[in-house]
Protein backbone atom coordinates (compact mmCIF):
# COMPACT_ATOMS: atom_id res chain seq x y z
CA UNK A 1 0.00 0.00 0.00
CA UNK A 2 1.39 3.43 -0.85
CA UNK A 3 2.43 5.60 2.04
CA UNK A 4 1.37 9.19 2.18
CA UNK A 5 4.64 10.84 1.32
CA UNK A 6 7.05 11.40 -1.53
CA UNK A 7 6.22 9.17 -4.50
CA UNK A 8 7.63 8.66 -7.96
CA UNK A 9 5.48 9.81 -10.88
CA UNK A 10 5.36 6.30 -12.35
CA UNK A 11 3.95 4.90 -9.09
CA UNK A 12 1.41 7.74 -8.86
CA UNK A 13 0.12 6.88 -12.33
CA UNK A 14 -0.11 3.16 -11.47
CA UNK A 15 -2.12 3.84 -8.30
CA UNK A 16 -4.42 6.33 -10.05
CA UNK A 17 -5.17 3.67 -12.67
CA UNK A 18 -6.15 1.31 -9.84
CA UNK A 19 -8.60 3.99 -8.71
CA UNK A 20 -10.31 4.17 -12.11
CA UNK A 21 -8.29 6.79 -13.97
CA UNK A 22 -7.10 6.28 -17.55
CA UNK A 23 -4.17 7.90 -19.28
CA UNK A 24 -1.92 9.77 -19.08
CA UNK A 25 -2.83 11.79 -22.14
CA UNK A 26 -0.94 14.66 -23.72
CA UNK A 27 -2.14 18.11 -22.79
CA UNK A 28 -0.74 21.61 -23.11
CA UNK A 29 2.23 21.84 -20.77
CA UNK A 30 1.28 18.85 -18.63
CA UNK A 31 -0.18 15.42 -19.19
CA UNK A 32 -3.51 14.56 -17.59
CA UNK A 33 -5.53 11.54 -16.52
CA UNK A 34 -9.30 11.09 -16.71
CA UNK A 35 -11.83 9.23 -14.57
CA UNK A 36 -14.76 8.63 -16.91
CA UNK A 37 -17.26 7.72 -14.18
CA UNK A 38 -17.54 11.35 -13.12
CA UNK A 39 -15.70 13.07 -16.01
CA UNK A 40 -12.90 14.20 -13.73
CA UNK A 41 -9.71 15.45 -15.38
CA UNK A 42 -6.56 15.48 -13.26
CA UNK A 43 -3.40 17.27 -14.37
CA UNK A 44 -0.29 15.33 -13.36
CA UNK A 45 3.20 16.75 -12.78
CA UNK A 46 5.92 16.58 -15.41
CA UNK A 47 8.35 13.67 -15.09
CA UNK A 48 11.55 15.71 -14.95
CA UNK A 49 11.09 17.33 -11.55
CA UNK A 50 11.98 14.34 -9.33
CA UNK A 51 9.68 12.78 -6.76
CA UNK A 52 6.26 14.22 -6.02
CA UNK A 53 6.36 15.65 -2.50
CA UNK A 54 3.82 15.24 0.28
CA UNK A 55 2.15 18.63 -0.24
CA UNK A 56 1.71 18.14 -4.00
CA UNK A 57 0.41 14.60 -3.43
CA UNK A 58 -2.15 15.98 -0.98
CA UNK A 59 -3.28 18.56 -3.55
CA UNK A 60 -3.54 15.93 -6.31
CA UNK A 61 -5.61 13.63 -4.09
CA UNK A 62 -7.90 16.51 -3.13
CA UNK A 63 -8.45 17.39 -6.80
CA UNK A 64 -9.04 13.71 -7.61
CA UNK A 65 -11.56 13.44 -4.75
CA UNK A 66 -9.56 10.62 -3.15
CA UNK A 67 -9.30 10.51 0.63
CA UNK A 68 -6.00 9.82 2.32
CA UNK A 69 -7.54 6.66 3.82
CA UNK A 70 -8.58 5.36 0.38
CA UNK A 71 -5.08 6.14 -0.94
CA UNK A 72 -3.39 4.22 1.87
CA UNK A 73 -5.69 1.21 1.39
CA UNK A 74 -4.39 0.55 -2.14
CA UNK A 75 -2.13 -2.45 -2.66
Amino acid sequence: MPHFGPIRRKELIRFLKELGFSGPYSGGKHEFMVRESDRLRLTIPNPHHGEIGKSLLAELLREAEISRQDWERLK
